[in-house]
């Protein structure tokens, strides 16, 4: 039997911008994003730590303006940006104290990844990384992790525009969703966790309850048996980075497919684009999506592997699931041929844009999903014709 007929229930989840990970990915891809706009060829890894009132920033940059760049300041915007402004939350853009711990990349590694003369740019690490996409919601995205995405999206929107006040940055959700034959057949649970005030459970549950239904109703899959966990430890005051350390790149699920599909691993915030874990992963989402977008699949999974310093890649591989129109390997040939697309590290750099943000930033990444999202480039679905041509 086909892997797409098997009927299951699968969950994902979210965590928001104020979930404590996810404070140090914004941080992480803010400074990203000041020395890629001062410095195109930067050459960044920069790691975030964040806990009771304290930021640490370590790790390697390479940048030819860092004598202009402020890490401290750039952290305190982005926690002042993501809502942590008050001092009774214990963690505050005002009142941190800050550590920095970035130097220099190594020149061993750059040897092999800055290009020259006589060496094309090579990978920045070895390892795989995988890209996936499907057809069943109108993002091409798995719909368990689209539709947590979106009500987080939603929630904090509500809480910056003060719609309900006593809403906190610090949150979590998580979509269950019952597949019919392969296909989302309803929600079975939707589980909220949101950092408050301290006001009556009853509120906040039926407050929330109401947003969540204003929601998902839109996506045809609520039905009566539907179970709602609103806070379900019963208060959740305590939060943000006083409630639980953070560290870059925890939630390597939550910013890809939620757990469909596979995953090399890697981590991506922080990361300037040489780092292949990062763009890589991004051009194998693209290439996926627009082989499920030019109907060539209904599910469709690109692993490419790397070796250090070596642009080629060792390997693609494609997994349809069984939902291709043509063989696997036929796919696989035709995305390895360099015909319509092009894994070498520069090349994909290049087509996607990734030194020089237009209309994004790796900021806007760092929350809510790396994928799925039409501000990204690497969603364009702009080889569909190229791809429908080949196959003919």
């Amino acid at each position: 039997m086909s892997k797409i007929n098997i009927d299951h229930v699968f969950t994902s989840e979210s965590v928001s911008e104020g979930h404590p990970d996810k404070v140090c990915d914004q941080i992480s891809d803010a400074i990203l994003d000041a020395c890629l706009a001062a410095d195109s060829k930067s050459r960044v890894a920069c790691e975030t730590l964040t806990t009771t009132n304290l930021v640490v920033n370590a790790g390697e940059i390479t940048c030819r303006a860092w004598d202009s760049i402020a890490p401290e300041n750039i952290a305190r915007q982005v926690v002042r940006e993501i809502g942590y402004d008050r001092p009774e939350l214990e963690f505050c853009a005002d009142t941190f104290e800050y550590i920095c711990r970035l130097h220099r990349q190594s020149p061993d590694i750059a040897m092999g990844v800055t290009a020259t003369e006589t060496h094309e740019q090579g990978a920045g690490d070895q390892g795989m990384m995988f890209g996936y996409a499907s057809d069943e919601t109108e993002a091409l995205m798995p719909a368990p992790v689209h539709y947590s995405h979106v009500l987080l999206n939603e929630l904090q929107k509500i809480r910056k525009a003060g719609a309900i006040p006593y809403l906190r940055p610090d949150s979590k959700s998580q979509v269950s969703i019952k597949y019919i034959n392969g296909q989302p057949d309803h929600i079975t649970a939707v589980v909220i966790s949101h950092q408050t005030d301290d006001v009556p459970l009853e509120k906040i549950r039926a407050d929330l309850t109401a947003v969540v239904e204003n929601v998902l109703a839109p996506t045809g899959l609520l039905k009566d048996d539907i179970e709602y966990f609103i806070n379900p430890t019963g208060k959740f005051v305590i939060g943000g980075p006083h409630g639980d350390a953070g560290l870059t790149g925890r939630k390597i699920i939550v910013d890809t497919y939620g757990g469909i599909g596979s995953h090399g691993g890697g981590a991506f915030s922080g990361k300037d684009p040489s780092k292949v874990d990062r763009s890589a992963a991004y051009y194998a989402r693209y290439v996926a999506k627009n082989i499920v977008a030019a109907g060539l699949a209904k599910k469709c999974e690109v692993q490419v592997a790397y070796a250090i310093g070596v642009a080629k890649p060792l390997s693609i591989n494609i997994d349809t699931y069984g939902t291709g129109v043509l063989e696997d390997c036929e796919l696989e040939a035709l995305v390895s041929s360099g015909c319509v697309f092009d894994f070498r590290p520069a090349a994909l750099i290049e087509e996607l844009g990734l030194l020089t943000p237009n209309g994004w930033s790796y900021r806007d990444t760092a929350a809510y999903g790396h994928f799925g999202r039409p501000q990204f480039p690497w969603e364009k679905t702009d080889k569909v014709n190229a791809l429908k041509s080949a196959v003919k």
